[in-house]
């Protein structure tokens, strides 16, 4: 008789057929826990959801049948499953040996930080520290807007959400884990309500960590759980995605601070990019990373679901309109005296 799965992978795919493919092989070649996979695809065209499915038998392959983003998907996935744990994952990463066996392990023996993240690597074997995130504060947004946290990258004063120069190679307890790899119980993510389906892609993890914390979790990286997680992109590439971890950020404003903070918040963002954005506009490199993130601040500042339409061109429905503004407006609420 087989053991039934213990933790639940999900991942959501969205044309990265060949990336996919490798990171369900390492997981299923490096983890010794009882596993079931989930695969989400969102839509691709490049043939993903046959590939995998023919590849790996023993994976469920959810066809989404639209790109439903990544919070969406995440949580799409979590309801086709049934094992007592959760493990996100991301598509471009590849599992090293006793990654998710060693999370596991010290979940299971820790349940009081509810929310449990590991160390990513990149390819070259460098230390890529997207696994985890300081909030954003007053302060943090103040050194992005006046370039600080550039000129002192990772200082812990100026540059406060990366966490100084730690390499995520200590057990520490910290603000935000990323969706990269996220390890949760069924019922804490149940009791959290899972994802905010309001993100699109970026932000949905910081939103949600700042759930946990405030339901009384402590979230931790565990640096005995490392992944390799390819970084990378062209310039313009690169401008697109900023613009889209903006929206993300504007999001978190929005959802998760009171709306005067949230406003001057935003408003810092905005004169973050612009202050990095003059020297490429004065070099007439408007193709720059921070370029088009300026030239794009209308797309983004007003944040999700609003830039899902600004940004990727994909509609927005009424309802989602309709919640958002009634969650701006508890927001505002809740921040009078």
């Amino acid at each position: 008789m087989s053991t039934p799965p213990q933790v639940a992978v999900i991942i959501v795919n969205y044309n990265t057929k060949v990336e996919t493919s490798a990171s369900v092989r390492s997981l299923l070649d490096a983890t010794s826990v009882p596993l079931e996979v989930v695969v989400v695809d969102n839509g691709s065209v490049d043939g993903s959801a046959e590939a995998l499915r023919e590849a790996f038998p023993s994976i469920e392959v959810v066809e989404a049948g639209e790109n439903l983003g990544f919070a969406a998907g995440v949580n799409l996935g979590v309801a086709r499953s049934s094992a007592p744990w959760v493990l996100l994952l991301n598509p471009d990463t590849i599992v090293l040996e006793k990654a998710v066996d060693n999370l596991f392990a010290f979940a299971v023996e820790h349940p009081q930080h509810g929310i449990y993240g590991g160390r990513t690597l990149r390819p070259d074997g460098s230390t890529d520290p997207s696994s985890c995130w300081g909030a954003m504060t007053l302060w943090s947004l103040t050194s992005f807007a006046l370039g600080l946290s550039t000129v002192f990258k990772r200082s812990t004063l100026f540059d406060p959400e990366s966490l100084g120069h730690w390499n995520r190679d200590t057990l520490r307890e910290v603000p935000i884990i990323t969706g990269c790899l996220l390890l949760t119980s069924r019922d804490d993510w149940n009791a959290l309500g899972g994802m905010d389906e309001h993100f699109f892609l970026y932000g949905e993890d910081a939103e949600f960590s700042d759930r946990a914390r405030k339901a009384g979790m402590r979230p931790v990286v565990v640096p005995g759980a490392t992944i390799i997680h390819a970084v990378g992109g062209s310039t313009a590439s690169s401008g697109r995605k900023m613009s889209m971890v903006m929206a993300g950020k504007a999001t978190v404003l929005r959802t998760a601070w009171g709306r005067p903070a949230a406003t001057v918040g935003i408003r810092l963002l905005q004169l973050g990019a612009l202050v990095r954005a003059v020297p490429a506009l004065a070099r007439r490199r408007s193709d720059s990373t921070w370029a088009v993130v300026w030239r794009s601040r209308r797309q983004w500042r007003d944040g999700y679901p609003a830039a899902k339409e600004r940004l990727f061109g994909l509609p927005v429905s009424h309802d989602q309109q309709h919640s958002t503004d009634d969650r701006n407006t508890r927001s505002a609420e809740g921040a009078r005296p």
